[in-house]
């Protein structure tokens, strides 16, 4: 069925603003050297947790950190850092809250209550995701660390396909189905040609056990990035858990020497690359 005028000049206007947007998106990020993703296939798994701690040790270590809460509807990661204040905007742009060094946009911001729900289809999680990233002013960062929401689905492939991704962290815990689900993430981000740097398993010890992040490790042929314990620390949640607990802050110092070195690895790719075809 051929469209007609008005449609064909609706269609127009509609790819134009699209572009516009994508423009201004790439102007954003131009000024972010590495963007990491934070992701699982299952809610729960403490990701959020993940993300937050891993910024904030990046902080600590005197890089220009961004924390991105990608999750819409269940925005967490502004709590867990034990963020009060909200997010000014100002001449359409997001000026991100600072804590413990760390650079922070989430929706929570713009709740008027915390628990109040948020009811979004996909087209507008795919538009909130889009002005987050549009309107965020982050100024210049060493590292964006993006907290996705769980699934497979609207959000995770949104930020996917928007921003372009130096590579995923995976979270699963010592739990079979959470492995399972923790493989079909991983699968997603294979299928979109992304970098999985490799996997992180939370909640590890007497409790719930230990073992599935290096299973599903060897079953991927990823890197295991290393195991973070569940401890009685993570009860105090006025600021992230690290910063309390020097055995939890030795825990991600590890997990990030690892990742470093998947990062590193795949900088050198494209020497290798053009060196094998000299």
């Amino acid at each position: 069925m051929q469209m007609s005028k008005e449609q064909q000049q609706a269609r127009l206007a509609q790819i134009k603003r699209q572009w516009e947007q994508r423009r201004q998106i790439s102007q954003r990020l131009n000024q972010i050297k590495t963007k990491l993703g934070v992701y699982s296939g299952k809610g729960g798994v403490g990701k959020t947790t993940v993300a937050v701690n891993l910024a904030t040790y990046l902080a600590t270590l005197g890089y220009s950190v961004g924390l991105l809460d990608a999750d819409i509807d269940c925005p967490n990661a502004s709590k867990v850092m034990g963020v009060t204040q909200r997010a000014q905007v100002t001449e359409g742009q997001i000026h991100p809250v600072e804590a413990h060094g760390v650079k922070v946009v989430s929706m929570a911001f713009f709740q008027e209550r915390e628990d109040e729900a948020i009811i979004f289809r996909g087209p507008m999680i795919h538009n909130a995701i889009n002005q987050f990233l549009q309107m965020a002013d982050w100024g210049d960062l060493d590292f964006l660390v993006v907290d996705l929401p769980p699934g497979t689905s609207d959000a995770p492939l949104t930020i996917m396909q928007v921003l372009s991704m130096d590579g995923f962290v995976v979270v699963t815990t010592p739990q079979k189905l959470a492995a399972m689900d923790a493989k079909r993430s991983i699968n997603m981000i294979k299928k979109l040609n992304i970098n999985v740097l490799g996997i992180v398993e939370n909640f590890s010890g007497e409790v719930f056990g230990s073992g599935a992040g290096e299973q599903l490790a060897v079953e991927t042929g990823l890197p295991f990035l290393g195991s973070i314990a569940l401890r009685g620390d993570y009860r105090d949640d006025s600021q992230p858990t690290l910063l309390l607990a020097p055995e939890v802050q030795k825990e991600y110092e590890s997990i990030w020497k690892r990742t470093r070195t998947q990062l590193e690895a795949l900088e050198r790719m494209p020497e290798q690359v053009a060196s094998r075809g000299s």
